[in-house]
């Protein structure tokens, strides 16, 4: 393989944390940002490449216009509007705007490469971007969620978070659904931990922690403005995960195909990635609760899906 190229459009937060978390963990070999305002993009860029003169291995970061992608391996798109919502789904119509010039500006090139969409709504505007171009539209989805499940988790048990499968699926937003009866921490199913360990295990505070998750975000976002290191850490390990053709199970939102009778909508379950992208979808052993409320997220995100014209 030759040079590995990411395409990172918007550098604001998250855009730029995106792009932090890229080169800490040395993907890619030459990172390419993207941004309204190009001034930001080239001092982003300027910030970034001192870092990476303490990065373990050379990687070039430089501002670039839509042109710079056509080789793109890998297209990140975060960019924007200025204001954040407690319901994400509420984003849409500033976002989709710009979701529209995005897409223009990959079909002038033709691109056909990996797209991960961060941009919120993620899940529907991941859809949109499937419908809108030829790319392979991965969206980050609950991804981060079920990072803050399986912190959440560790916090109550004291296991450590790397040693807690734990998923949260369909929507990235007020409907997910966190997958219990999947939940598993050092190998062992939670059901079976909290009979042997009851004390531990057994006494979880599911709803303390189902609106941790849940309202995470909207918390991060009152107490400091913006969301940034959590979603440059998550794009970053799934970008690792496609391109390093890891063969990797993480959630992420992709188009069903008839998993739990869900079809034609954007949604997150957990997907064995390598580098073409999603390889299968792995659904979980879920409960008659679990699945029901993943169909309702699905019907909501697709009622959104109708409002992208």
């Amino acid at each position: 393989m030759g040079l590995v190229r990411i395409g990172i459009i918007g550098t604001g937060h998250v855009g730029s944390h995106v792009a932090s978390g890229l080169l800490s963990r040395g993907v890619g070999d030459e990172l390419i940002l993207l941004d309204s305002d190009r001034p930001k993009a080239e001092r982003q860029a300027q910030d970034l490449a001192d870092a990476a003169a303490f990065a373990a291995r050379p990687v070039r970061i430089r501002a670039g216009d839509y042109q710079d992608l056509q080789t793109a391996d890998l297209v990140v798109v975060c960019a924007s509007g200025p204001l954040f919502k407690a319901d994400r789904l509420e984003e849409l119509a500033d976002n989709l705007a710009i979701m529209r010039q995005v897409a223009a500006g990959l079909n002038a090139l033709d691109y056909r490469g990996l797209l991960l969409a961060i941009t919120n709504p993620c899940d529907v505007l991941a859809w949109f971007l499937a419908q809108q171009t030829r790319a392979r539209v991965i969206g980050t989805g609950t991804l981060l969620d079920s990072a803050r499940f399986r912190s959440a988790l560790a916090r109550q048990t004291g296991v450590a978070p790397q040693h807690i499968q734990a998923y949260c699926l369909g929507e990235h937003g007020d409907s997910q659904v966190l997958a219990w009866s999947a939940v598993s921490l050092m190998g062992l199913p939670l059901a079976h931990l909290a009979e042997q360990w009851p004390a531990r295990f057994g006494r979880l505070d599911r709803v303390a922690i189902t609106r941790q998750v849940v309202k995470a975000g909207w918390d991060i976002v009152q107490g400091k403005g913006s969301t940034e290191f959590g979603i440059g850490a998550a794009t970053a390990e799934l970008a690792q995960a496609l391109l390093g053709d890891e063969q990797r199970i993480l959630p992420c939102s992709v188009p069903l195909t008839g998993q739990y009778g869900q079809t034609s909508v954007f949604a997150s379950l957990p997907c064995l990635l390598g580098r073409q992208g999603v390889e299968a979808i792995v659904p979980l052993p879920l409960s008659a609760a679990e699945t029901s409320a993943l169909a309702a997220s699905c019907q909501r995100l697709r009622h959104y899906q109708q409002q992208c014209g």
